[in-house]
């Protein structure tokens, strides 16, 4: 195999075959169609790259100060039910994995979270009850016993779950007047993963749940943003008087 079959074959995972031609042979690089496939390939790829750490500075933080204060048992366990539903209809209608596959991290990720919320809740018994349940879930939704139909009836309504899943922790947070041991990089790159995805899904699915769901998901991530801003003050108080 020569050099630059090799670099093709590499390459073919962002490019598709015609737009390696036009790009890589024909030095084409005006081709709208071929920038957009590309570039949304390439957010694809690289959100499922960043999906895998997302929320490990979540995950740190809690482990670290051996507290998840702060952190809305309610509001992780809607947003994992929001991740279950969208990440078993795109599995079941096999959309590309580059499309939805971050959700799988993400997910997987939120799971340890409500695990450990409920661990450092001195409830050990309920954190292993809590992750094989939602085992069992996933399965169900997964594993060819769901019908299609009631998962898109699922799906139409994530929109609602996710904004609430957020909306549970932005009212946390402004009953307690700051944001606990909410990470700051993952609250960020959870908005920027979701602005990205709005594009993705336009050029991947075209799906108009799918793409809804993202302009909610931005919506609100947006809102737990601002909150981290605006008590970056009163949160970094809590923390010095704990240390005290």
């Amino acid at each position: 195999m020569s050099a630059f079959e090799a670099f093709r074959r590499v390459a073919l995972l962002l490019f598709t075959p015609k737009c390696f031609d036009n790009y890589f042979l024909d030095f084409n690089f005006t081709d709208v169609v071929c920038f957009k496939t590309t570039l949304s390939t390439g957010l694809g790829l690289g959100l499922i790259l960043g999906s895998i750490l997302v929320k490990v500075p979540q995950i740190l933080k809690i482990v670290r100060s051996r507290s998840a204060e702060g952190i809305s048992i309610f509001g992780v366990s809607l947003e994992l039910t929001a991740i279950i539903i969208y990440m078993s209809y795109n599995f079941v209608k096999r959309f590309p994995f580059n499309s939805w596959g971050d959700t799988f991290f993400v997910g997987v990720q939120t799971l340890i979270i409500g695990a450990l919320v409920l661990f450092y809740s001195g409830k050990i018994f309920q954190a292993l009850l809590y992750i094989a349940f939602v085992l069992v879930v996933c399965f169900i939704l997964m594993g060819g016993l769901t019908p299609v139909d009631i998962l898109w009836t699922l799906t139409s309504i994530n929109i609602i779950i996710i904004v609430a899943a957020k909306l549970v922790q932005a009212t946390t947070n402004y009953k307690n007047g700051h944001t606990g041991q909410l990470s700051a990089v993952t609250l960020i790159l959870l908005l920027a993963g979701s602005c990205a995805r709005i594009f993705t899904s336009i050029q991947e699915t075209g799906d108009p749940i799918t793409i809804l769901t993202y302009v909610a998901s931005t919506s609100v991530n947006a809102l737990l943003v601002f909150q981290l801003i605006y008590y970056w003050g009163a949160t970094k108080n809590v923390k010095k008087e704990k240390t005290q």
